[in-house]
């Protein structure tokens, strides 16, 4: 299925039921009083959080979702049947925002979170409510309320604690597939990620950690090469950026040029990215050699602007023991370096 992280729908709640006009006819009772019954109310629109759902392509297919009206009353005291509430079920992470003046509506942000968008019509009233002792025969009711419509600008943002950012081919797939069970496409060529990736690190105690493996960013992003800043929204939350390094890279001039370029494009589309904690990973060590970067220098260079790095090999596992340490330093200081 293809994977979609916006979407457009519009949403519009019930209509309130009519009351109902109507006198007791029973025998031996010529004139009866008013019992007109009230109409039921309408079905409002739901918004439900759901771990379920990884992306919004569900909605593509039907972009207007209307919930039930509400019933008109009926003779004999009978109220209307309200009308049944619509649930829409979106991805843990979604925001919804109002498009016409994209203000923030609802951030689903938990599992199983609800939030009432909007509220159905209110049935109207039966003429057994209007009766008074100088009106006893009233012929009037209220109609029902009309539901509520909105256009809405859906945008998914991934809750992940850990964002991992590199150049195309720096190994974020396979560093993603060696710390949790996700199996993201890995090839040896650029762009072989097209869209995020998310994957789960479960740890002891019923605890984890939740990492997304970003599309490789490339210079000159902010004006629309590549694939641009397409899914930088999807690091947003996070609470650590983790910045892979080839280490085979041939830089032009600084020997960790490649470290201040992705700095560079993440700031131009956000400048609260650049104020992440952050750490590096120097990867691809298994093809440490002579045509490579010293990684000593680069780590002294990370040392010198106050950045942590690691040499680690995600293919063959180097370093990566050492890597998870400091996360669960960071995150799980009570774990004490056990997963």
């Amino acid at each position: 299925m293809t994977f979609l992280d916006e979407a457009v729908i519009t949403a519009r709640s019930g209509d309130g039921g009519s009351g109902c006009v109507s006198f007791r006819r029973e025998r031996f009772k010529p004139r009866g009083g008013p019992d007109g019954g009230d109409g039921g109310d309408g079905g409002s629109i739901i918004l439900r959080a759901t771990n379920r759902l990884q992306n919004l392509s569900h909605l593509r297919s039907s972009p207007l979702f209307k919930a039930q009206n509400g019933q008109p009353g009926r003779g004999k005291n009978q109220s209307g049947r309200n009308g049944q509430d619509l649930v829409i079920e979106l991805p843990v992470g979604t925001l919804a925002l109002d498009r016409e003046t994209h203000h923030v509506l609802a951030d689903l942000i938990s599992d199983g979170q609800e939030v009432v968008l909007l509220s159905g019509g209110r049935g109207g009233k039966g003429n057994q409510h209007f009766a008074t002792s100088t009106r006893r025969t009233p012929r009037i009711a209220q109609p029902g309320t009309p539901g509520q419509e909105i256009t809405l600008q859906l945008s998914l943002k991934f809750l992940a604690d850990i964002g991992l950012v590199g150049f195309p081919n720096a190994g974020k797939s396979t560093l993603l597939s060696r710390l949790t069970t996700a199996r993201p496409r890995i090839d040896s060529y650029p762009f072989t990620t097209l869209v995020p990736n998310l994957g789960v690190w479960y740890l002891q105690g019923h605890r984890s950690l939740v990492l997304a493996d970003i599309p490789g960013l490339i210079e000159g992003a902010s004006e629309g090469k590549g694939l641009g800043h397409r899914f930088l929204k999807h690091i947003e939350r996070t609470k650590l950026l983790v910045h892979l390094l080839d280490i085979t890279y041939t830089p032009k001039n600084n020997i960790i040029e490649d470290f201040f370029a992705l700095k560079k494009e993440m700031t131009a589309y956000n400048p609260v990215l650049a104020e992440k904690p952050h750490m590096v990973l120097i990867n691809k060590m298994d093809l440490y050699g002579d045509h490579c970067r010293d990684v000593h220098e680069m780590q002294k260079a990370f040392e010198q602007i106050e950045v942590v790095s690691l040499p680690v090999s995600a293919l063959n596992g180097m370093g990566i023991r050492d890597f998870k340490k400091m996360l669960l330093e960071r995150f799980f200081s009570d774990l004490n370096g056990e997963e």
